[in-house]
């Protein structure tokens, strides 16, 4: 049976393309799911792909995994700066995570240097655009394995 993975995308993640292409890169949220969707079927991975621009939305989705997911891969977006509740549902859940972003955070303003998500994350990968997603996934197949 292929492990499922739960992949989340925070605020903003839907203008994608159009929003500050300069920094994220000028592809859509389509193309980061199409990304995805490849990469698991070469894995052997389910993917579950959504995103929302609630903060209250992705902590149910979480919640929710911990029963209908194996793993899950994030890009918490602004969230990662400021979500105790982020964190907290990562950590209750007990599944592995991976945190992603599109952006290398640690190059850009000082606020975003610092994630809650990190400390309950088995790896983070940051900088390398939506190739991003791929390596996370590997990363996951490779620890679900």
């Amino acid at each position: 049976m292929a492990k499922r993975i739960l992949v989340l995308n925070g605020p903003n993640l839907n203008m994608l393309g159009t929003r500050e292409p300069g920094i994220y890169g000028a592809h859509t949220l389509g193309d980061v799911q199409a990304l995805c969707e490849t990469t698991g079927q070469e894995l052997g991975l389910s993917i579950d792909f959504r995103q929302s621009n609630h903060e209250g939305e992705l902590v149910t989705w979480i919640q929710e995994a911990q029963s209908s997911a194996d793993a899950i891969l994030i890009n918490p977006a602004a969230y990662s700066h400021t979500s105790v509740a982020i964190h907290d549902a990562l950590k209750a859940v007990g599944l592995p995570v991976a945190e992603v972003h599109l952006s290398n955070i640690h190059q850009r303003e000082p606020f975003r240097h610092h994630s809650y998500v990190s400390a309950v994350a088995v790896g983070v990968i940051c900088g390398f655009g939506i190739a991003g997603y791929r390596l996370s996934l590997m990363a996951l197949a490779e620890k679900l394995s």
